[in-house]
């Protein structure tokens, strides 16, 4: 077992009251399963990424990775197992480098030194991997990440967060800020990232054929509660309406949910997903222009 969660209680203080955000969390993630998670606002989906992370430190409970107590580890004494990619794409990068420059950073994580000399043999290796993987970028290793579009900043960000072989990935809504086309590759990519690498995975989104279509199960948070998890087979079974159903009967859905028409498909969605912080350009070399926010 990868990372294990055992009755995990998180709250915060808002407007003078006590909120609670997790309430009794128990979770499993096994090596090499992929879970995507669903839920409103408010579910408590960023304080289970929090948590796992070691950003934010449980009231009470415990957090297992790889059998270890790590509950009250930092997040800088966990990021060596521990790989995050969040919604904006400017988050895991560093703006100021190169591709190859970021690429070698990503390499070096976990390791002690900062020493990560661009020989032209390791730049002939980044060119290769990238090649393989069809991002696009392979005969950009010289420029830096500023050139970029939102899309070829998150592909280069999601590769970022697994060049490193990490334990466990957790993505945070990390296509909500792109536009349909460079979501769709960088889910691509995402996936075949995490199956090639046997990377145990959480990601959290609000697209309900992502979470049907993507990973070995699925997880539903209602209130700090995961309320349901289904394995792949009985997820695709069920079906978007059958999803929506779910959600309903949970008492979480009613005006949170609508249509929104993804070009001829009507693709639900949650209401309670995070504003796109200004759509990223689907253009080759538009830069990104999502704008910074922070999420609770």
């Amino acid at each position: 077992m990868t990372l294990e969660l055992l009755q995990v209680r998180k709250s915060y203080a808002a407007g003078g009251e006590s909120v609670l955000a997790l309430a009794g969390m128990d979770l499993t993630l096994n090596d090499g399963e992929f879970v995507t998670v669903i839920g409103s606002n408010g579910a408590g989906k960023t304080s289970l990424l929090n948590v796992i992370a070691g950003s934010v430190r449980p009231d009470e409970g415990q957090v297992r990775l790889l059998g270890r107590d790590v509950t009250g580890w930092p997040a800088h004494r966990r990021a060596r197992w521990i790989g995050r990619v969040f919604q904006d794409p400017r988050q895991g990068t560093a703006a100021h480098l190169t591709v190859a420059e970021n690429l070698a950073l990503a390499q070096r994580k976990g390791r002690r030194g900062l020493r990560f000399a661009l020989t032209r043999s390791r730049k002939s290796a980044l060119r290769e991997e990238l090649a393989r993987l069809g991002v696009g970028l392979e005969g950009r290793l010289g420029e830096r990440v500023t050139c970029l579009s939102g899309g070829e900043r998150q592909a280069l960000t999601v590769l970022m967060a697994t060049l490193s072989r990490p334990s466990v990935l957790l993505l945070d809504e990390h296509t909500a800020a792109l536009d349909p086309a460079n979501a769709e590759r960088v889910l691509v990519l995402t996936e075949r990232l995490v199956r090639d690498g046997g990377i145990a995975t959480l990601m959290v989104t609000h697209r309900m054929d992502q979470a049907l279509a993507m990973g070995d199960r699925l997880m539903m948070l209602h209130k700090g509660r995961a309320l349901l998890n289904l394995p792949a087979a009985e997820k695709r079974a069920l079906g978007v309406e059958g999803l929506v159903s779910l959600f309903r009967h949970a008492g979480c859905v009613e005006d949170e949910v609508l249509l929104s028409h993804v070009g001829s498909t009507e693709t639900p969605v949650l209401l309670g997903a995070s504003p796109r912080r200004g759509e990223v350009s689907a253009e080759p070399d538009a830069p990104a222009t999502a704008s910074p926010g922070v999420r609770v």
